[in-house]
């Protein structure tokens, strides 16, 4: 499969909520997680190297229209819901179309 669509999101946790929103966000890997789904080709979930509480993913998608769908799921709500109460301002989102690249990394 190819990824024709993908975006990247810094999010700001709240102080000292860095672990908390890094250890949700890392469930989105998990069995019936939308990152575990056949559509999501990258999911990557970083650390800011100055700020713990600055917290980057992206992700690499079949199509917009698979990700919009595996979103609407309820476990992907639930994951979304969650993340809300640990952050101190609105994600900032931009989106992608990828070209090319590698992702070789397992769970931490």
């Amino acid at each position: 499969m190819i990824a024709t669509y993908g975006f990247s999101a810094t999010l700001t946790a709240k102080p000292a909520a860095g672990d908390r929103l890094i250890d949700l966000l890392l469930t989105g890997m998990d069995e019936g997680s939308p990152g575990a789904s056949e559509h999501c080709l990258v999911y990557l979930v970083s650390r800011s190297a100055s700020d713990p509480d600055v917290v980057h993913v992206t992700e690499g998608w079949t199509s917009e229209e698979d990700h919009h769908r595996v979103f609407a799921g309820e476990t992907a709500q639930t994951i979304v819901a969650q993340i809300g109460p640990l952050l101190a301002k609105e994600p900032e989102y931009t989106d992608h179309v990828p070209v090319g690249g590698k992702v070789a990394l397992g769970k931490p």
